[in-house]
């Protein structure tokens, strides 16, 4: 898919909140395939990864399927470009915060909006190092973006959309954002 050129500042959606409840679902069915026997805990990280995380547990239980749970992950502080303040994470997010009893030999599938980088699904697993050694961890992002810097690959992954380096992916929701929507910006030449 081109990006193709837009001016700076300017915005294209890429995905309608119609295409976006599409892709949730389809990636709730997945998940259910790919863990039949044993669900999983889904680790919504901060911030929209966790909404993600909510509504895709509200999903499989849409599905049928029992015995999943959700909490919420807080990478700021493994971030190896600073720490990022949260606050209030028990007042802001609908899911638990993670802790050793829910990743321990526990299956786990860190949920999170944009893949770009690679650097929040390091911090990711550097947070969950702290929390106990899960059987496995799998990534499901609802965007990858490439441009990795990391060796580091969703298992699930909502749509690819190839970007340049000029380009910003943008996942508004309405838990947040007031809306739901994934959109293009050209922040132009100087942009990271």
């Amino acid at each position: 898919m081109s990006t193709g050129q837009l001016a700076p500042g300017r915005e294209r959606e890429l995905i309608s909140a119609e295409e976006m409840g599409r892709t949730l679902w389809r990636l709730a069915r997945e998940l259910r395939e790919h863990h039949p026997e044993e669900p999983a805990v889904l680790c919504g990280i901060v911030t929209r990864g966790a909404y993600l995380a909510a509504r895709l547990l509200a999903l499989l239980e849409l599905q049928g399927a029992l015995g999943w749970s959700a909490v919420t992950l807080d990478t700021g502080p493994y971030r190896d470009d600073g720490p990022r303040p949260q606050g209030g994470l028990a007042e802001r997010f609908p899911l638990p915060p993670a802790g050793p009893g829910a990743v321990a030999e526990r299956e786990l599938v860190l949920v999170d909006d944009v893949l770009f980088h690679g650097r929040t699904a390091r911090a990711a697993l550097a947070a969950l190092a702290d929390l106990g050694r899960p059987r496995s961890v799998e990534l499901l992002v609802l965007v990858d973006r490439g441009h990795r810097e990391l060796p580091l690959r969703a298992t699930y992954v909502g749509r690819n959309l190839p970007t340049a380096a000029g380009e910003r992916v943008l996942v508004r929701l309405s838990e947040c954002d007031g809306g739901d929507s994934v959109w293009l910006r050209h922040q132009g030449p100087s942009a990271p």
